[in-house]
């Protein structure tokens, strides 16, 4: 009797077998398709500024506010930096039509000049570079040359938009530097 039990056991074992194997023989080219990737509900980086989302935004305003202030700040500096050159070399010549001489306190203005043209020059992108200038032998009239060459500057830079890399700016202040070196050779 065991024997009979056995093999309805043994029947019944080898059917759920096959039938295991016939179910995962089946199911694994199913398994094997790929499903879509599910939508994303989070918008892309670009979607984000395309969409005007706040995040974020007031960080990158308040950014963009500051770097337009400091750019106007550096601005405001060099026109004052040309104002204050075409003043000074004003003030020079005025000084040197009085005494036909330089005092110490005028080689220190002219440093001061040229200093400032310096820093107006490497402001406006420019670099140092030899310029041929035509100057007079005669101090008063390279004086006359360095004050109206500052004040063309002046007039040069406040004429000149903010984003803008003048190479006028650039040779005018170069052309002062060389006048302004000219009178100090001159004045030795």
């Amino acid at each position: 009797m065991w024997q009979r039990n056995y093999r309805t056991h043994l029947t019944g074992l080898a059917c759920a077998v096959a039938f295991a194997a016939v179910l995962m023989l089946g199911s694994s080219p199913a398994y094997g398709q790929t499903r879509p990737a599910p939508p994303d509900d989070k918008p892309s980086k670009s979607d984000k500024d395309d969409l005007g989302s706040d995040i974020g935004s007031h960080e990158r305003e308040m950014r963009a506010k500051l770097a337009l202030r400091e750019e106007k700040k550096l601005y405001d500096e060099n026109l004052a930096r040309a104002r204050e050159t075409a003043e000074i070399a004003s003030q020079l010549l005025e000084s040197y039509h009085t005494k036909k001489s330089f005092s110490l306190e005028d080689r220190k203005k002219l440093e001061r000049i040229e200093k400032l043209t310096r820093r107006i020059r490497n402001e406006a992108g420019g670099t140092e570079t030899d310029v041929d200038i035509e100057a007079s032998p005669v101090i008063e009239t390279a004086m006359k040359s360095v004050a109206d060459n500052a004040e063309e500057l002046r007039k040069e830079v406040e004429k000149t938009p903010r984003h803008v890399i003048s190479t006028t700016v650039i040779d005018q202040a170069n052309k002062l530097i060389g006048l302004i070196q000219h009178v100090r050779d001159l004045n030795r």
